[in-house]
């Protein structure tokens, strides 16, 4: 198979002026450093386009287009709002999309105006998605789109990079945290909605305050102790009480978010902190914070 085009502006504006000559027109920069899935472009003051990197990806357009128009009235923060979805053309083999900009500098744990407030105003998002009305009740099915969660299936990459990190961290306490998750039962309750890939590089702030939630790539219904990741890279010790309150979590589903958030540092560390320091820097304060 040839090897796609790279996703830059040059290909943006002829995809644009072949499908969307209406916003053909209007100034185009890339946003930098863009998503890891999805190449990004600011499209005039209002619009943003978005460019999956990879197969990965591919669907996600699509599935925003079905989902979140659907899900966004029901949330106390703004979502991407679709407004196209793109062919494939020019040798560019996926789906992409138009959608609304929404405003804000990816969420920093260091960076927030009240760290409570900030703790329980995500509680209070996850509540809210989580009790969104059954996809049926939103959309007739079938819904293959909709992920599912099971920790358990990552529990031998886990161990994997656990023994990986050997001299960078703990590896009792690392073991310790991970072997409480595998134990810990599963979820009991209805499956309940939940994002799928909730953490600071997919939360917005203005000025320290959360304005706004993105990339629902990974958005499904299930166990939602995937969301709690959040509560170890945006709040620290001091702050997770209020959060786990707020959402009033129990022992078991905090024991397997603990473990999402453990395993899916570990995995970003290990593959991307060699190359990338900015992975690096987040992904040791979320192991350490598991760790806690």
């Amino acid at each position: 198979m040839p090897t796609p085009p790279a996703p830059d502006a040059d290909l943006v504006r002829r995809l644009l002026a072949d499908q969307f000559p209406q916003w053909a027109g209007l100034p185009l920069s890339p946003v930098v450093p863009g998503g890891s899935d999805h190449a990004l472009f600011r499209l005039g003051e209002e619009l943003q386009v978005r460019l999956p990197r990879g197969e990965w990806a591919a669907g996600q357009a699509q599935k925003d287009r079905r989902w979140l128009p659907r899900i966004a009235g029901h949330l106390p923060l703004p979502i991407p709002s679709p407004l196209a979805v793109g062919e494939p053309a020019f040798g560019y083999p996926w789906r992409w999309s138009v959608t609304h900009w929404l405003p804000g500098e990816t969420a920093r744990h260091d960076g927030l105006a009240d760290s409570v407030a900030t703790a329980v105003q995500t509680a209070g998002f996850l509540s809210a998605l989580q009790h969104l009305p059954p996809p049926s009740a939103l959309l007739p099915g079938p819904h293959f789109d909709l992920e599912s969660s099971d920790l358990r299936t990552r529990d031998a990459s886990t161990r994997a990079a656990i023994a990986a990190v050997e001299g960078t961290f703990d590896q009792r306490a690392l073991t310790a945290t991970w072997d409480a998750a595998m134990e810990a039962t599963g979820w009991e309750g209805d499956p309940v909605w939940f994002h799928g890939d909730f953490h600071v590089g997919n939360l917005l702030t203005v000025d320290g305050r959360l304005s706004a939630v993105i990339d629902f790539g990974g958005l499904g219904v299930g166990d939602p102790s995937c969301d709690l990741v959040i509560a170890y890279t945006l709040l620290d010790e001091k702050t997770r009480p209020a959060f786990r309150e707020a959402l009033a979590v129990d022992d078991a589903t905090w024991a397997r978010g603990r473990g999402w958030a453990l395993s899916t540092g570990l995995n970003a560390y290990t593959n991307y902190a060699h190359v990338n320091p900015h992975v690096a820097k987040a992904t040791t304060y979320q192991i350490t914070q598991a760790l806690l």
